[in-house]
């Protein structure tokens, strides 16, 4: 008997426990603060010139035999460094994609078994013309450096220092979230409080490319720039009394 009673006592005890800590608790919670806020999103955009350009050139070589392929493709490979050299293209602005060495078949129309012609080895180049002015001329160079042994996959103007242009995207968006949270704090009869949290999200930027097949007999290369656009989104909260 003493045992039972002993033990419903204590339970009783941690039961009262229990209850007094949650009853403290509620004022605690009751007493935190709940921020009220206004929540906007804007993008700004703004329109910039390429100032730099991406070209992807292969140098691609059929022959009898592997070594002789890669022989041929290595000799045709170091042309054109020397005429992007001969370029100002500094050895950073030069990155060897992939290089390669297979047979090559063709197939009969009668549908007998194909028949080995020899074997091909390939070169592919990145280069990064950081004058953007330059690149036809650039391009012209490789051309008349590999020759017929030259293939030319295409060019693609960038914005290689977009951070100026995204300054002034900033900028938009910002204004523009601005000017929305103020229209809308007017709708509601509402005052604006301090801002209490911005997050940005800059867009990436659409590389277009174009393609150039080969020079001119009676003029030079040119490429032609256009625009591109660099945006920037903001999220922004200001709190509201």
């Amino acid at each position: 008997m003493k045992t039972k009673s002993f033990r419903r006592i204590a339970a009783l005890i941690i039961a009262f426990s229990l209850i007094g800590g949650v009853t403290l608790a509620m004022p605690a919670m009751a007493a935190e603060p709940t921020t009220r806020y206004i929540a906007v999103s804007a993008t700004g955009t703004t329109l910039v010139v390429p100032d730099a350009v991406r070209i992807d050139a292969t140098v691609s070589v059929l022959a009898k035999t592997t070594k002789e392929a890669l022989a041929a493709a290595s000799t045709s490979a170091s042309a054109v460094r020397r005429a992007l050299t001969a370029a100002k293209i500094a050895a950073k602005d030069l990155a060897t994609q992939s290089a390669t060495v297979y047979p090559e078949y063709s197939y009969p129309q009668d549908g007998s078994a194909p028949v080995l012609t020899g074997y091909r080895a390939t070169q592919s180049f990145n280069i990064t013309v950081r004058v953007a002015s330059t690149a036809g001329a650039v391009v012209d160079a490789i051309v008349d450096a590999g020759g017929n042994n030259l293939l030319l996959n295409g060019v693609s103007p960038f914005v290689l220092n977009d951070d100026k242009a995204t300054d002034v995207a900033r900028g938009l968006a910002v204004n523009r979230a601005k000017v929305k949270a103020n229209s809308y704090a007017k709708l509601l009869g509402i005052k604006l409080g301090k801002v209490i949290f911005i997050e940005e999200t800059s867009a990436p930027i659409s590389y277009p490319i174009y393609s150039v097949s080969a020079k001119a007999e009676d003029s030079a290369t040119q490429i032609d720039l256009g625009q591109q656009k660099v945006s920037v989104s903001v999220s922004v909260r200001w709190a509201i009394g």
